[in-house]
């Protein structure tokens, strides 16, 4: 059976791929913050495993493994979950810019590390949801821009490295997709979270499972997923 261990699995594109791969039967293991959480993902994936491990402390990420069973083989590390907190760099303190950065940054990083020997035992895949802020950045957006820049050349680097390995690794750059983080988003920009004109996480799902389900003689290693065009009103024949 695939086994995909899942961070961001709670809400948003994670919730969305979370609910498609656990609906085709295949094995998941969901990262969790701390041990509440992970009773309330077991209960939204009958049959899933949780591991604990809180992605905004990456220092305590390798101690919290050793004290948990890690699988013998992971087919697919799936690195969904992310932060975001915006403001100019006039404004930016250290603690908005290292919350971000561990979150978004460091701490795949690491929890790629601690998972490598288990996807080369699988020849896996290593998925990193991105951002259209991982390609440029934006006024107020410097912190969240810069961990996601970052989060490009970590992947750029593990798939030049893994190779030899038969490692795959994919980046995902999702524009601005209906969420919990995009409420977020909204608020922080003094907007009315309106959905119309954002994509559905079910969509990026759908261009992250491709990636995954990609025969092995091939890669996706850069998918670039935007909004589409509003859809023009249909015209009834005369």
């Amino acid at each position: 059976m695939t086994t995909h261990l899942i961070t961001g699995a709670g809400s948003g594109i994670g919730e969305a791929v979370a609910r498609r791969l656990h609906a085709r039967g295949d094995d998941l293991i969901l990262l969790a913050r701390d041990a509440g959480r992970a009773r309330e993902l077991a209960e939204l994936y009958p049959g899933a495993r949780t591991l604990v491990g809180d992605l905004a402390n990456p220092d305590r990420l390798s101690w919290a493994f050793s004290h948990q069973q890690l699988p013998d083989r992971l087919d697919t590390l799936l690195h969904i979950a992310g932060v975001v907190d915006l403001g100019p760099v006039g404004e930016l303190t250290t603690k908005a810019w290292r919350s971000q950065l561990d979150v978004n940054l460091v701490a795949p990083a690491e929890l790629t590390r601690l998972l490598l020997p288990q996807l080369r035992v699988s020849q896996g895949h290593v998925v990193f949801v991105n951002s259209g802020a991982g390609l440029r950045a934006n006024p107020d957006w410097s912190a969240y821009a810069a961990s996601k820049h970052g989060l490009k050349a970590l992947a750029d680097a593990l798939r030049a490295e893994e190779r030899p390995h038969g490692v795959r690794v994919t980046s995902v750059y999702p524009g601005r997709t209906a969420s919990p983080m995009q409420a977020k988003v909204h608020q922080q920009e003094g907007r009315e979270y309106d959905t119309s004109g954002l994509m559905d996480p079910d969509s990026v799902a759908t261009a992250v499972l491709t990636a995954v389900d990609l025969p092995r003689d091939a890669e996706i290693q850069d998918l670039t997923v935007r909004p589409g065009p509003a859809p023009r009103p249909r015209t009834l024949p005369g």
